[in-house]
């Protein structure tokens, strides 16, 4: 396993290309379908690959929760991914990925690990409705390699927003609505992670526009952009920040800031990342290509100071 990790090292040089790197794994043969699903994770998510340890049962969790491990003397999480996704397969999970999302460790049980592949996220495409619907909005994109093989990108939001079983509802209650008018655009694949930011945005009254990848928020950008060439006015007056997840389909979070601060037409209005990646190398990696500021998924009143900060807003 730690051969397999090894290519993880140059990933670091990945930003700014529009270039991600996931590792490949399986769920097995579903034996409703017969088809044997590829599933995808960015290796930066990936903590290590292991053989399945010993796992001890937890009381009233939901079903694809298979219970605790302890890993360096901390409790993590176990979710077997084929019960999740409804897939139903005779073998018992071999392979537990260990994934870090937003500051949380969890296990992810699949069959097997395959590789990692290189590519481009202009390969990633937005997953048609037939596969949306047949894996309930599991999948934020799709890609087919050269021998034919489709492989899913699996939206982890999702996953751990349906698994731990916490009522976040809390945590918008204390946000207070601003007074000045303020424009926000946003741009994130995952549904999960789009209604959390309507939510903060809509608690602290700021209007928004928003996009499902990259590439389509570039695009009503643009046209944002134009419009303002037309009416003779600065677009930094109408639109007063752009808030852009990492991983998407098509364009990354990162080419797309890239973009934006290398036209004229965005002077003056901020980019600020918002992603689950949340180490410092990302962090990093963000600065290296123009993003003014980083705020990690998902806590929304961090993303509601940081918003206030960024925009000068105040509650008075």
């Amino acid at each position: 396993m730690s051969e397999l990790l090894k290519k993880i090292d140059a990933r670091t040089k990945l930003a700014g290309t529009n270039k991600l790197e996931i590792l490949l794994f399986s769920l097995g043969h579903d034996q409703r379908t017969g088809r044997k699903e590829v599933f995808g994770i960015n290796v930066f998510k990936v903590r290590e690959v292991m053989r399945t340890p010993e796992i001890t049962s937890a009381p009233e969790m939901p079903s694809s929760v298979e219970g605790m491990v302890s890993l360096r003397g901390s409790l993590v999480p176990v979710i077997d991914l084929a019960k999740y996704a409804g897939i139903v397969t005779s073998n018992k999970p071999e392979i537990m990925i260990v994934t870090e999302y937003n500051g949380h460790t969890q296990g992810f049980l699949v069959e097997a690990v395959d590789t990692i592949l290189r590519l481009d996220w202009s390969a990633m495409r937005v997953p048609p409705d037939m596969i949306t619907n047949r894996m309930a909005g599991l999948v934020t994109a799709v890609t087919e390699l050269d021998q034919g093989t489709l492989v899913m990108m699996m939206d982890v939001e999702k996953v751990l927003a349906e698994t731990s079983l916490v009522d976040d509802s809390h945590h918008f209650i204390n946000i207070e609505p601003v007074k000045e008018e303020r424009m926000i655009f946003f741009t994130d694949d995952s549904a999960v992670a789009r209604k959390q930011i309507e939510r903060t945005l809509e608690a602290m009254q700021i209007k928004y526009a928003y996009a499902i990848n990259g590439m389509r928020a570039w695009e009503e950008l643009q046209k944002m952009a134009m419009q303002a060439d037309l009416t003779g006015k600065r677009l930094n007056e109408t639109l007063h920040l752009v808030l852009t997840d990492v991983e998407m389909p098509e364009m990354d979070g990162y080419m797309l800031t890239k973009l934006i601060k290398s036209d004229p037409r965005f002077a003056g209005i901020p980019v600020l990342m918002h992603s689950s990646l949340s180490g410092s190398s990302n962090q990093k990696l963000g600065q290296s290509v123009g993003v003014d500021e980083y705020v990690s998924k998902f806590e929304a009143q961090k993303l509601s100071m940081k918003l206030r900060e960024m925009l000068k807003l105040t509650n008075n």
